[in-house]
């Protein structure tokens, strides 16, 4: 039942998964589809191409660089800014170090971050722009 719950909690993914295995390391960026595990380490950015992938990075993987991905479930560790359009997951053994910028997040008592959260959608970022052009009308530049 529970990997039934975490795998719509993060969303279908299709394709195929990736895995990096523990005594692995990868040096470079990586752009995936489907589901990348991440129990090794990867020195580098990581970039989904599709909406639906997932990124997970289990105990004792470790990523140092930047992640765009849409979904995405960290209980290892991250060295530099997440940015998750969906949904993203820390569990209780994650450690972030580095800005997060999410739409939903679920935190894990346990999980550390050490750097900024920061909401963002679609809708959010829509709103902030009416909001400046709306004070720009009202104050024009004299």
């Amino acid at each position: 039942m529970r990997n039934r719950r975490d795998n719509m909690a993060i969303g279908g993914s299709s394709g195929s998964t990736t895995l990096i295995s523990s005594d692995t390391t990868i040096t470079g960026d990586i752009s995936f589809t489907g589901q990348l595990d991440v129990e090794g380490t990867v020195v580098g950015s990581i970039q989904a191409t599709s909406g639906d992938a997932v990124l997970r990075v289990v105990s004792g993987g470790r990523v140092a660089g930047e992640v765009k991905v849409p979904h995405a479930t960290v209980n290892g560790k991250i060295e530099g800014d997440i940015h998750s359009s969906e949904r993203l997951i820390l569990s209780e053994q994650a450690v972030v170090d580095g800005d997060v910028y999410y739409n939903l997040i679920e935190m894990a008592v346990g999980a550390k971050v050490n750097g900024g959260l920061r909401h963002s959608s679609n809708i959010a970022d829509d709103l902030a722009a009416k909001r400046e052009a709306k004070a720009a009308e009202a104050n024009p530049a004299q």
